[in-house]
């Protein structure tokens, strides 16, 4: 069973691993100064098994914000990051100084945590650690990897109306990594996978924009 979330830091599960519930997560995150400035390295010290799940979560945060521009600019790199890492089958996150050294402001964290308080209720009744070896296998991972490099690349491009559809749709492979639900995982890779196909090779378009992007980046 989780145990409350502390100022020590996260509970170790069963094995040993650090977990937090989604629930858990924001409250920590939103609890002392409105105005203090979380930084992403300190957010992943000393977790392993979720430390993917916190990331992309905090990642996932600005493609809420209404804001043109802001999700791509943010959201969608970091995104490719924690997929690539994963892809790569990395066992916990790296990054950059200059990543690690940012993150959001409180405040952020608590009118995000307001906002969700009701998927959250919901989300407390049917999510749970089940499935582990959809999250944990090489190829498994790999393959979530892989559609998070991917979304985070649509997201990354001009696409109008697409922020919150793919907000939205990483927030299940959030839930699915800090809960430890490899069926909620098996959901996500096929919201994903839907996606991938809609948005970009349906289209024709998905390899040009990359070009386009890449280039655009250096």
């Amino acid at each position: 069973m989780t145990k409350p979330a502390s100022d020590s830091g996260p509970s170790p599960d069963a094995g040993g691993n650090p977990h937090l519930s989604t629930r858990a997560v924001l409250d920590e995150f939103a609890s002392g100064d409105p105005e203090d400035h979380l930084k992403l390295g300190d957010l992943l010290s000393g977790l392993r098994q979720t430390a993917f799940g916190m990331l992309l979560f905090v990642a996932v945060l600005p493609a809420f914000i209404p804001i043109p521009g802001v999700a791509g600019a943010i959201s969608g790199p970091l995104v490719m990051l924690i997929g690539a890492q994963l892809l790569f089958c990395l066992r916990k996150p790296w990054l950059p100084g200059f990543l690690a050294r940012r993150g959001p402001h409180r405040r952020s964290m608590v009118r995000f945590r307001d906002r969700m308080a009701r998927m959250l209720g919901w989300l407390e009744k049917v999510v749970r650690p089940r499935m582990e070896g959809v999250l944990d296998h090489p190829i498994a991972s790999a393959f979530t990897g892989l559609l998070l490099v991917l979304l985070g690349l649509l997201l990354a491009l001009p696409i109008p109306f697409t922020n919150y559809v793919f907000g939205v749709l990483l927030l299940l492979f959030v839930f699915a990594l800090l809960e430890r639900d490899g069926a909620l995982m098996l959901v996500a890779w096929l919201g994903g996978s839907i996606a991938v196909v809609v948005f970009g090779f349906v289209s024709g378009n998905l390899v040009q924009m990359l070009v386009t992007l890449v280039d655009g980046w250096f």
